[in-house]
């Protein structure tokens, strides 16, 4: 009885990371409108490489990690 449950339950953690796969454009619009909502006036969200290095900060990671968004104020 035991061993379905820890079965289950191994399974269920090893999916989690594949579920929670977004694609660049997904995020880079939340990101967006979470900065919309705080009232920021003007930036620049970039989706880069990941080992490509961009002046900016790196404000999340998509495609399954091969890929990460870039912000900086301004346009």
């Amino acid at each position: 009885m035991k061993k379905p449950i820890l079965l289950a339950c191994l399974l269920a953690i090893a999916a989690t990371p594949a579920l929670a796969r977004k694609t660049c454009e997904e995020l880079k619009g939340e990101i967006e409108e979470k900065l919309k909502a705080k009232g920021v006036k003007s930036w620049t969200i970039d989706i880069v490489a990941k080992d490509e290095e961009k002046e900016g900060r790196v404000v999340g990671t998509c495609d399954g990690g091969t890929k990460k968004l870039v912000y900086r104020r301004g346009k």
